[in-house]
C-alpha cells in the first residue's frame, strides 16, 4: 500500500467480526463490532443495543454479520461491505461531528429483488450512574421511526427511517415477549439504490429531537462531506510527518483523529475529554466514554506536540470547572453526574492523588508552549489552589503521598498499599518547576524564586530516596515505613519524563527495563514478569499499556537510550492496524499478546501515546513561544535517509522541516510562514563514531558545539529562521548506526523480538559491543547504515546493509542474552 495523505485518510482490511468499530463524534457515537453490531449514543442518552441487518432475498432471512467481508474506515465514518451470491450492501455508519444523532447509509446493488431490514434493542437510558425511570417506544407513522419517550417528555429519541414499513415493536405480555424492534426498508427490484436510516435524540423534549431527526434525513450528505472536511482541516492544521515507513505515518496520522475523537460535548456539564470507548451491552457503561481529569492531561501532552492548543485549552478549562474547594483536581466525572449526588455521596470524583500535579504540569506545558499567557492569567487561582492542596500531602522529605489522599498510578492489588509512589512523588516534584515557571509567566517573581529553589532541592532529594544502589533500580514506591519498596516498575520512567532522576540511575533503571521480563514485543508490563505478584491478566500488576510504552518511550529518548525507545514506540504505533482499525487500545495481557477482554480498545491517552512518543521522543520536538524558540533535537533512526516535518507552530509563526542524509552529510531546510521572531535549537544525535567536519549555514560556517553523554553525541546549534532559505548542512566522517524495526506478533503470541540491552563504544580499540536478547535459536535483523566501515563482527553475519544475529541455544530459558562484537578499520 502506498503512503496514505493525511489529507484524506482512508484504511481498508478484510473484516474482523470480533474487532471493536467505533465511529464518533462530539455529541453521539455508533459503538459496536465488525460483524456490523452496534449500539447508539446521543450523550448522555443511550437509544438502542444490537442493532443488526437481515438481508431478505428468494425467500431466505440472511443475518448480515455472516456477509461482512471489508472494513473501510474514515475519521467522520465507517463502511461495511456485506456480499451474497447475487447481491452486496455497503452499511456506511456515519456521526456527523457536532450533531446530536447518526445516519445509517445503505447502498444497495442486487440482481435479484432484495429488501434490507434493521432490527435492535431499545434500550432508552441516561449513561451511568443515572436512570431515567419508566421508559417507553411507539410508531409515529407520521415520520416513519420508532420514538422513544419517558413520562416527564423531557428525554426523546426517535429511530427511522423515510422508507420504513412493516414495523414490528418489542412488547411484554402476561403470555409472551420480544425485546427486538424491526423494521424493513423496502425492495430493490434489481439495480442500485440507497437507503438511509437515522437517529437522533434530544435532553429538550420531543420536537427538538424531531428536528434533528429531521435535518440529518435531509442533510446527511452534506454533513458527510462537513465531517470529513472538520477532519481534513484538524490534520493540515496539526504537525504533518512526511516518513520513510508507512507504518509509521499512518499510526500517526490516525492517532491525532483518534485523540481528537475523544472531545465529547455533554448539554449538562460541558465539553472535555473522555477517557475511551468500548460497547456497553445491557449496561449504561460504554467502556470509558466519561471526563477524566487524569487521562486528559495526559492525552494534553500529545496534543500540544502535535499544536492542537485549542483542544488542550478545552479540556484543562473543563477539568478546571470542577476542581474542588480545596484545590483537589477530579479524577473523574460521569456523563450521568448531573442527575445524581456525584460529588457528594460518590467515591470516584477525586479518587486519584495524580491529577492534581499533573493538572500543574499540564498547564504550564500548554501555556509554555501555546504562549497563551492570559490563559495562565486567568486560572492562576486554580493553578495555586492545585498547588496548595498538592503542599497539604507532602510527607516529612517534601514529596507527594498517596497514603489517606488518594491512588497514584496504581489504584488497587498487590501492589499496594504505599505511602508514596515514585511516579506520584516525581509528578509533585515537577509541579514545583511547573508552579515557578507560570509564576513567573504571570509576574509573580517572588513565587517563581522561592520554587524554583524548592525544586532544585528536591529534584536530587527524590533520586536519593528512591534509588535503590544494591539493585541499581529505582524502587516503585516508599512503604508506609518509609522503606523502598524494591518492586522495578516502567511507572519510573515518568520522572524520566521530565528528566529528573540522575543521569547515570536513569540510564541503568532503563537497562534493567528493557529486559524481556519487562519489555514485550507489545509493550511495557507495569512489572517485571518475575515478580511474586506478577499477573498477567491484573490490571495493575502484570498488564501492559500503552499508556506505559509511552512514557517509557519518551523517557528512553529523553536520556538517549534509542533502541528501547524506538522498540516501543513502534510497538504502540503498530497496533493501529492490530486493533480497532485507526485506534489504540487501553490494556493488553501481559503474557499474550492479546487485548483484555474488558479494554476500552478506543482509548484516548494511547492514541495519544503515539504522538507524544513520535514528536516529543524521535523527535526531540518542543515549541517555547515565550523564548520563540523550536527545539528540534532527533534521534533519527540510522537507515532513514529523509524524513519532513510541517506546520510546527510557534506564535504566529509556522516552520517546516525537511531532512535528508548521504553517507557523508545531514541536511535540514527550514521554511516559514506567519510573523514574529523565531529561532531553532538543532540538536541531531550521532553515534561516537562520527565526527563532524563542519556546519553551514546557507553556505556560510555556523559555529555548533559537541554534547556526549553515554549513549551518543549532539551536535548543537541556534540559528533564526529567515524568509526564504535556511539551509543547515552538517559534514560528516565515519558516521555509522544501526536500527532495529521490531514487529508486532501474531495476535495470542508471546514475546519473541530482539531487545537490545545495552552498547558500548571503545574508542580505544574502535568498537562497539551490543549486549542483545532474543529466543535462543532464533534470527534477528538490524539495519546498518554505512556499513562499509565494519571490518569484522563476533556474533553476527553482515550481509550489505543489515546484519544477523542468531541468538544460540540454551535450554530452560525463553530469552538468552547475547554479546555481538563490531569491529571498524581505523580512519
Amino acid at each position: 500500500m502506498g503512503q496514505q495523505s493525511p489529507a484524506s485518510p482512508q484504511w481498508s482490511r478484510t473484516v474482523r467480526s470480533w474487532e471493536f468499530l467505533p465511529v464518533v463524534g462530539m455529541r453521539a457515537g455508533l459503538l459496536g463490532n465488525e460483524s456490523g453490531r452496534f449500539e447508539a449514543w446521543v450523550y448522555p442518552l443511550k437509544i438502542f443495543r444490537a442493532f443488526h441487518l437481515t438481508f431478505h432475498v428468494d425467500g431466505r432471512a440472511l443475518p448480515a454479520e455472516s456477509l461482512s467481508r471489508t472494513l473501510t474506515v474514515r475519521p467522520e465514518s465507517a463502511t461495511l461491505l456485506y456480499a451474497g451470491d447475487s447481491f452486496r450492501v455497503k452499511e456506511t455508519l456515519f456521526v456527523p461531528v457536532h450533531e446530536a444523532g447518526a445516519v445509517i447509509i445503505l447502498e444497495v446493488e442486487t440482481a435479484q429483488p432484495l429488501e434490507v431490514e434493521a432490527g435492535f434493542v431499545g434500550d432508552f437510558a441516561l449513561e451511568w450512574p443515572a436512570a431515567l425511570g419508566a421508559t417507553y417506544e411507539q410508531w409515529d407513522a407520521s415520520l416513519q421511526a420508532v420514538a422513544f419517550g419517558e413520562e416527564t417528555k423531557k428525554f426523546a429519541a426517535l429511530v427511522g427511517s423515510p422508507t420504513a414499513a412493516d414495523v414490528h415493536l418489542a412488547y411484554q405480555t402476561n403470555y409472551s415477549s420480544s425485546d427486538e424492534t424491526s423494521f424493513r426498508l423496502g425492495v430493490t427490484q434489481k439495480g442500485r439504490e440507497t437507503k438511509v436510516l437515522v437517529v437522533a435524540a434530544s435532553v429538550a423534549g420531543r420536537e427538538d429531537a424531531q428536528k434533528t431527526y429531521e435535518h440529518l434525513a435531509s442533510s446527511y450528505e452534506q454533513l458527510q462531506r462537513d465531517s470529513a472536511e472538520y477532519y481534513r482541516n484538524y490534520l493540515a492544521r496539526t504537525v504533518n510527518l512526511d516518513l520513510p515507513d508507512n507504518a509509521l505515518q499512518q499510526a500517526y496520522d490516525w492517532a491525532r483523529i483518534s485523540t481528537v475523537q475523544g472531545l465529547v460535548s455533554n448539554p449538562y456539564l460541558g465539553t472535555g475529554l473522555v477517557a475511551g470507548y468500548r460497547t456497553s451491552g445491557t449496561s449504561q457503561r460504554p467502556g470509558f466514554a466519561w471526563f477524566f481529569g487524569r487521562d486528559s492531561l495526559w492525552t494534553s501532552f500529545g496534543l500540544n506536540a502535535a499544536g492542537d492548543y485549542s483542544t488542550t485549552r478545552t479540556a484543562i478549562a473543563f477539568i478546571s470547572n470542577y476542581q474542588r474547594e480545596d484545590g483537589k483536581i477530579p479524577h473523574e466525572i460521569a456523563q450521568g453526574a448531573s442527575f445524581v449526588p456525584w460529588f457528594k455521596d460518590y467515591p470516584y470524583p477525586y479518587a486519584s492523588a495524580d491529577a492534581t500535579p499533573l493538572f500543574i504540569i499540564a498547564m504550564n506545558d500548554y501555556v509554555s508552549q501555546s504562549g497563551d499567557v492570559e490563559f495562565a492569567r486567568a486560572k492562576w487561582d486554580n493553578v495555586w489552589r492545585a498547588y496548595q492542596f498538592l503542599r497539604s500531602t507532602y510527607d516529612a522529605q517534601g514529596f507527594a503521598q498517596n497514603a489517606g489522599i488518594g491512588h497514584g498510578w496504581v489504584e488497587g492489588g498487590p501492589l499496594l498499599p504505599v505511602r508514596t509512589e515514585f511516579y506520584q512523588s516525581g509528578l509533585g516534584v515537577e509541579a514545583l518547576r511547573s508552579v515557578s515557571n507560570l509564576a513567573g509567566l504571570v509576574g509573580k517573581d517572588d513565587v517563581k524564586k522561592e520554587l524554583a529553589a524548592e525544586f532544585e532541592r528536591q529534584k536530587p532529594a527524590l533520586d536519593q530516596a528512591f534509588w535503590i544502589q544494591d539493585t541499581k533500580s529505582y524502587a516503585f514506591a516508599l512503604n508506609q515505613n518509609n522503606q523502598r519498596v524494591d518492586e522495578p516498575s516502567v511507572l519510573a520512567t515518568v520522572p524520566m519524563w521530565f528528566e529528573l532522576p540522575d543521569a547515570v540511575h536513569g540510564e541503568a533503571m532503563i537497562t534493567r527495563l528493557a529486559e524481556a521480563d519487562q519489555e514485550t514485543d507489545w509493550g511495557m508490563r507495569i512489572i517485571s514478569s518475575h515478580s511474586k505478584v506478577y499477573d498477567g491478566s491484573g490490571y495493575h500488576f502484570g498488564s501492559v499499556w500503552p499508556l506505559f510504552t509511552g512514557w517509557a518511550s519518551v523517557g528512553e529518548y529523553r536520556y538517549h537510550r534509542e533502541f528501547p525507545a524506538y522498540s516501543n514506540l513502534r510497538a504502540n504505533a503498530l497496533m493501529a492496524s492490530d486493533g480497532s482499525l485507526g485506534h489504540f487500545a487501553e490494556v493488553l495481557s501481559g503474557d499474550y499478546y492479546q487485548g483484555f477482554s474488558t479494554s476500552s480498545p478506543h482509548q484516548i491517552w494511547s492514541a495519544a501515546m503515539v504522538v507524544s512518543p513520535m514528536l516529543r521522543g524521535l523527535f526531540g520536538l518542543r515549541t517555547d513561544a515565550g523564548h520563540h524558540e523550536i527545539t528540534f533535537a532527533p534521534h533519527v533512526p540510522a537507515v532513514w535517509t529523509s524524513f519532513g516535518i510541517r506546520n510546527v507552530h510557534l506564535g504566529q509563526v509556522s516552520v517546516d522541516f525537511q531532512y535528508h542524509k548521504t553517507q557523508d552529510s545531514v541536511t535540514v531546510e527550514a521554511t516559514r510562514s506567519g510573523t514574529g521572531d523565531c529561532w531553532v535549537q538543532f540538536s541531531p544525535a550521532f553515534s561516537f563514531r562520527t565526527k563532524v567536519v563542519s556546519v553551514e549555514m546557507n553556505g556560510k560556517p555556523l559555529p555548533f558545539k559537541i554534547h556526549s553523554n553515554d549513549e551518543d553525541q549532539h551536535v548543537s546549534m541556534r540559528f533564526p529562521v529567515q524568509a526564504g532559505a535556511n539551509r543547515i548542512v552538517i559534514r560528516l566522517k565515519n558516521d555509522f548506526g544501526l536500527t532495529l524495526a521490531n514487529e508486532l506478533p501474531a495476535l495470542g503470541s508471546t514475546s519473541q523480538g530482539l531487545r537490545m540491552i545495552s552498547n558500548s563504544w571503545n574508542a580505544a580499540r574502535d568498537q562497539l559491543t551490543l549486549d542483545v536478547s532474543g529466543v535462543p535459536g532464533r534470527d534477528y535483523e538490524l539495519g546498518v547504515w554505512n556499513p562499509e566501515q565494519i571490518t569484522s563482527v563476533e556474533g553476527a553475519v553482515l550481509k550489505k546493509s543489515s546484519m544477523r544475529i542468531n541468538i544460540p541455544v540454551k535450554e530452560g530459558t525463553d530469552y538468552a542474552h547475547h554479546r555481538v562484537v563490531i569491529h571498524f578499520g581505523k580512519e
